[in-house]
């Protein structure tokens, strides 16, 4: 099994990814990073051996984490990113003409820059963009920091593992809140909930003390595995309820091309099954 590389995230599941040709394997000051070659994925990019996102199907999360949001509230004109050193988020962002800037935090330099160099087609020229202000610092000190006037918040983060632990933490969603303007939205990756209810359900206590409306909505990633990804949402607008119709006004106004993403999934992605609602204190 040596040319596999087994991730084993869980306590009693585990995946595990081909590697056809390693091509990048190195330890920063934060975490280990690989990228490596596979036969349907494309080249993978692992953070302690932990799938973060493909060539393959990194399309499904980065819409999902993005359009929703962004197409929801129908006016987002400065987006934060909190994570996505890859650069799949802020270049999904900036797809929107009309979103005007985008404040990215990444705490570890290392991953955008060999993501620039081995995992170009992620970001296409995202870094390049003039609306793009990167910021390399801790996620949890920018947010307690920043001045805010957010429109859209989205915590691409780890698991709540490592540098990614306090991302999920109470304090952190309050300082989020404050940081997004009167009717913005907060959405956060929270894992796969077969697997890792008890994030869900933490997020979601926490949300719930926040915003008037808070919940989460799904999508099925292939090496996020154990069923589809949970991300939460928290907002105090009735963005959620937007009609199909006015969604695909605003689909068809942005001239976006998607493969995952449309207004009717959309709207699908709210619908959760029982098991998944369990979760939601």
């Amino acid at each position: 099994m040596s040319d596999w590389l087994t991730e084993k995230l869980h306590d009693d599941y585990a995946q595990s990814l081909r590697i056809g040709e390693m091509l990048y394997d190195s330890k920063t000051e934060h975490q280990r990073l690989k990228v490596f070659q596979n036969g349907t994925f494309g080249r993978v990019l692992t953070l302690d051996d932990v799938v973060q996102t493909t060539e393959g199907d990194n399309f499904i999360y980065h819409e999902m984490l993005t359009h929703v949001p962004i197409l929801a509230h129908g006016a987002a004109k400065r987006v934060l990113i909190i994570g996505g050193g890859d650069g799949g988020m802020a270049r999904a962002v900036l797809d929107h003409s009309s979103v005007e800037h985008v404040t990215m935090v990444e705490i570890d330099a290392g991953v955008v820059a060999f993501s620039k160099e081995y995992l170009p087609q992620l970001s296409r020229g995202a870094f390049d963009d003039p609306r793009l202000n990167l910021v390399i610092a801790d996620g949890a000190d920018f947010m307690r920091a920043t001045d805010g006037g957010f429109d859209v918040i989205i915590v691409d983060s780890t698991d709540p593992i490592g540098p990614g632990e306090v991302l999920f933490t109470d304090h952190f969603y309050g300082h989020a809140k404050k940081a997004l303007t009167p009717g913005g939205i907060l959405v956060t990756q929270n894992g796969v909930p077969f697997l890792q209810g008890d994030e869900l359900t933490g997020t979601m206590r926490a949300f719930q003390s926040l915003f008037s409306d808070a919940t989460c909505y799904l999508a099925t990633i292939p090496t996020y595995a154990g069923g589809p990804m949970a991300f939460g949402w928290g907002t105090d607008s009735d963005a959620r309820h937007v009609s199909v119709e006015v969604l695909q006004e605003r689909f068809a106004a942005s001239g976006i091309k998607t493969d995952y993403y449309t207004p009717e999934v959309h709207k699908g992605a709210f619908a959760l099954p029982p098991y998944v609602e369990r979760l939601i204190p």
